[in-house]
């Protein structure tokens, strides 16, 4: 059964630092890109990063650069994204996406920001 799963969300104060994880079935993960977006309540889901199979190419959302490190475990079928300054904008559901044809989404992980 292809899946993502996505982990490591929760409640965290302002300036802390969360890791993402996202493990996905080897057939929507293997050869491609991966990615993690985000919606708030009331919001369109936006782009957070995303990372090319090799790793060699990274793209981030504008509000999200110099704070969030995308990355990817190619043996163990897993992407992580390393949050850290989080700010309370940051609170929102984090989705995990696999590139592979019109795309396939995780379930989401709840992340709150908040003292």
């Amino acid at each position: 059964q292809v899946q993502l799963v996505e982990s490591g969300g929760g409640l965290v104060q302002p300036g802390g630092s969360l890791r993402l994880s996202c493990v996905a079935s080897e057939t929507i993960f293997k050869f491609y890109a991966m990615g993690w977006y985000r919606q708030a309540p009331g919001k369109q889901r936006e782009l957070v990063a995303t990372v090319t199979y090799t790793g060699a190419t990274t793209n981030y959302g504008d509000s999200v650069k110099g704070r969030f490190t995308i990355s990817r475990a190619n043996a163990e079928n897993t992407v992580y994204l390393q949050m850290n300054n989080l700010k309370p904008e940051d609170t929102a559901v984090y989705y995990c996406k696999s590139f592979k044809g019109p795309g396939t989404w995780g379930q989401g992980t709840q992340v709150t920001v908040s003292s």
